[in-house]
């Protein structure tokens, strides 16, 4: 095999994010007495959501901070009288409910056990812990590496030093990082010197310069690439 070690982006790469996502707006807007407010404030949710979470992998924020600041920002924008703190720990009960996956993501893992196979994510701790667990991967993962316990985010080189301590790595070539962020796992990867897979169903243009090793459009395409 040309890879012994597999490090797996979370969101969007094995599971589903787009629809864990909408499962906790719909569910915390209509415990909060809004039953239209996912349909409403979605849009202008994603993103405030998606600004903060390049703030955080930039070093501008941190997880803890975005948790509750995302919806000041979107109650401040729409004139909506929550608590946002309180709002904040009802979406992220709900988000851990999301266990929705990828297409493909259980044959995959199925077609790769004889590999050592981790998650990498820069998700909160207790929502990824919940969905990971609660998923029909729950047992296939050697270690759950997250940036809240690791002190450091992708595409810092902490969390990967944090990572290869926990999964005892000497050797960077026998390692592979495979997710759907140029900027987060695949620079990530770049900075750390391991080979990178970008996963790229939509066929998204790459016009940011950071090279992956690897583009697929399919998870199944991942199996030739790391058999080699």
């Amino acid at each position: 095999m040309k890879y012994e070690i597999i490090l797996f982006d979370a969101d969007d790469t094995l599971f589903d994010y787009g629809m864990a996502e909408s499962h906790a707006l719909y569910n915390t807007f209509a415990q909060f007495g809004l039953p239209t407010g996912a349909d409403d404030y979605a849009a202008s949710y994603k993103e405030i959501n998606h600004a903060l979470w390049k703030d955080l992998e930039q070093g501008r924020t941190t997880s803890a901070a975005l948790r509750v600041e995302r919806f000041n920002r979107l109650f401040v924008a729409n004139e909506l009288r929550l608590n946002s703190e309180e709002f904040s720990a009802a979406y992220l009960r709900y988000l851990g409910e999301g266990t929705f996956l990828i297409q493909g993501a259980i044959e995959l893992c199925e077609e790769l056990a004889d590999f050592r196979l981790a998650v990498i994510t820069n998700g909160i701790k207790e929502v990824q812990t919940s969905r990971i667990q609660g998923s029909p991967l729950c047992s296939t993962f050697e270690q759950i590496i997250i940036s809240e316990e690791a002190g450091s985010q992708k595409p810092e080189t902490g969390i990967f030093d944090y990572a290869f301590a926990k999964l005892k790595i000497a050797d960077k070539e026998k390692v592979l990082i495979v997710g759907d962020s140029l900027t987060s796992d695949i620079q990530g990867g770049i900075n750390y010197g391991i080979d990178t897979c970008w996963f790229n169903p939509l066929g998204k243009v790459n016009d940011l310069g950071v090279q992956p090793k690897y583009e697929i459009r399919s998870l199944s395409e991942l199996i030739s690439i790391a058999r080699g």
